[in-house]
């Protein structure tokens, strides 16, 4: 009787995939291209994603761990915080608006916050972005006990009005 490598596995009663990609229907092909194309991202960052990344690394932002270009489902995440489900995202001047929606949707519904801050946020203003970062994260410590349906992240708006709550403070 020949056996086939699924035969096997159901024998085995092994879990697909080793625990990866799990609850996201992803073959192993594709994770292993995702987890490809991050690493290539790691090694290739933007200007902007390196500057962030300095200020992010090693619990340089109240002792938050990020990881860079991790991958999250099908998407790959600039910055993500693990420990508060927090996803940071630096876009370029290509970003198209309503992809990101739909991704962030999904990764909301998934308990993802996202926060987006443009490449000029970043290199203008990096502090401000540090400051809304902190922000977001510290309302992790203490969430409520039973979170709205759409999720607790802040919108582009909320992170531009603390953005410009920071400036305002630091100018005067």
């Amino acid at each position: 009787m020949n056996l086939t490598p699924t035969d096997t596995a159901k024998r085995l009663k092994a879990p697909p995939l080793q625990g990866r990609g799990l609850g996201w229907g992803l073959s192993a092909n594709t994770l292993a291209e995702l987890h490809a194309r991050a690493r290539q991202m790691r090694n290739n960052p933007t200007e902007p994603e390196k500057r962030l990344w300095r200020n992010l690394s090693n619990g340089q932002l109240g002792g938050w761990k990020f990881r860079r270009q991790q991958v999250i489902g099908w998407f790959i995440a600039d910055f993500v915080c693990p420990s508060a489900k927090l996803i940071v995202e630096v876009d370029g001047d290509t970003h198209d608006a309503d992809a990101d929606a739909a991704r962030d949707a999904v990764l909301m519904r998934r308990g993802y916050r996202v926060l987006r801050f443009t490449n000029e946020d970043v290199t203008r203003n990096v502090e401000g972005v540090k400051v809304a970062i902190l922000q977001a994260l510290e309302r992790t410590e203490s969430p409520h006990p039973n979170p709205s349906p759409e999720g607790e992240g802040l919108e582009r708006a909320e992170a531009q009005k603390l953005l410009g709550i920071w400036l305002e403070g630091r100018a005067a």
